[in-house]
């Protein structure tokens, strides 16, 4: 592994506090279960993504070490223990991503909206980005269910700026790795989600891509234009690291200078948002308003 690759343990500050919000809740997050390298950083800055619907999911994407299988799970008041817990790390802002669940008819909707409404009811301003699967047959249904959620909120209270909402989907490679990468998933399903997400009203939406799967520039280059056409306004560029032995080998170290590159052609696309480097993950400073 090469020496750029280094990773923050961040066993300080309030790693503690966060640990005990997110295990005495009951409750799971991506930073585990998806073993980031980021976790020990994040945790230590009192951020987590949560990660709602259960640990299984019922796709098998070859680059995620998240368990697969069918999912027995069901939490009704899993919402409400996330919301309390968030007031309990004092957030500003909340990422919330889930497993795919496939086996719901709403494939889990309905789950991210009413623990946006529980945040709400707590903390009318508080900023959430919602990280979700692609709902496959009921994007249009799971846009209308956010959308009604947003237009109630807490009587007196409002959402400030439309950067205090986001809709993050990750396309996660080009197109030509999809079938070995990520099984279940269709691109142009992928692109069409995020277009919808990005024509909401205060929303924004947002993607990442993971490097090293064995892309060429050319690809990466045509999937963020392909983001652009789309709508997409923030964007998250990262290494590809192997959580496990079972998952896709590191084709390739991409050395942090074509990060950089990568970073400067987003912005002249006109990406408002942008974050690039090796360590990089689609949540890692989510909470930070930047401008292009």
């Amino acid at each position: 592994m090469p020496f750029w690759i280094r990773q923050n343990l961040g066993h300080e500050a309030q790693f503690p506090e966060t640990a005990q919000a997110v295990h005495g809740h009951g409750l799971h997050t991506v930073c585990e279960e998806a073993r980031c390298p980021n976790r020990g950083e994040c945790w230590s800055r009192g951020t987590a993504t949560f990660m709602l619907l259960g640990d299984t999911c019922t796709r098998a994407c070859a680059f995620c070490s998240v368990k697969t299988g069918r999912p027995t799970w069901s939490d009704a008041d899993e919402p409400r223990r996330v919301a309390k817990a968030c007031i309990n790390l004092k957030l500003n802002f909340v990422v919330l991503t889930s497993v795919n669940r496939d086996d719901l008819a709403d494939g889990g909707a309905a789950c991210f909206a009413e623990t946006l409404r529980q945040l709400r009811l707590r903390r009318g301003d508080i900023g959430v980005e919602f990280l979700t699967p692609d709902f496959r047959q009921v994007q249009e249904a799971a846009a209308v269910l956010f959308t009604d959620t947003l237009a109630a909120p807490p009587e007196g209270e409002e959402i400030k700026t439309r950067r205090d909402l986001i809709w993050g989907h990750n396309i996660e490679t080009v197109p030509r790795l999809y079938k070995e990468a990520r099984k279940g998933a269709k691109y142009e399903r992928s692109l069409r989600l995020l277009e919808i997400a990005a024509h909401l009203p205060s929303m924004e939406a947002k993607s990442a891509l993971m490097l090293g799967l064995g892309e060429t520039q050319a690809e990466v280059l045509d999937v963020l234009r392909d983001l652009r056409a789309v709508g997409v306004q923030r964007l998250s560029l990262g290494q590809y690291l192997r959580p496990t032995l079972d998952n896709l080998p590191v084709a390739r170290y991409v050395p942090p200078e074509e990060f950089t590159e990568y970073e400067t052609a987003a912005r002249e696309m006109g990406f408002a948002w942008v974050k690039a480097g090796p360590l990089v993950r689609s949540s890692y400073y989510a909470e930070e308003v930047q401008h292009g």
